[in-house]
């Protein structure tokens, strides 16, 4: 199954923004300055990453099912037109 293309942006941005973060994380944790912040910072965007990626295999699957439930329909009215 390929992406939309608009959805496929989405992911690109998402992931660049983690990137930059756990950049940051790892510049703060290097230097020994803030290293809270930097712990913080890393936990916040794997949890995020994490809770996206839940959401969209939910979606997906949402969506699977919507299709097959629609399938079904329309078979039924094939059949029914063929009587």
């Amino acid at each position: 199954m390929l992406m939309e293309l608009p959805e496929f942006r989405t992911w690109v941005f998402l992931y660049l923004i983690s990137s930059v973060a756990l950049l940051w994380a790892a510049f703060l944790s290097a230097r020994g300055f803030m290293l809270w912040m930097s712990m913080l910072l890393v936990f916040v965007v794997v949890g995020a990453n994490f809770l996206v990626v839940l959401a969209e295999l939910k979606r997906s699957s949402a969506q699977r099912d919507m299709m097959k439930r629609l399938s079904a329909i329309e078979i039924e009215a094939e059949t029914e037109d063929a009587d």
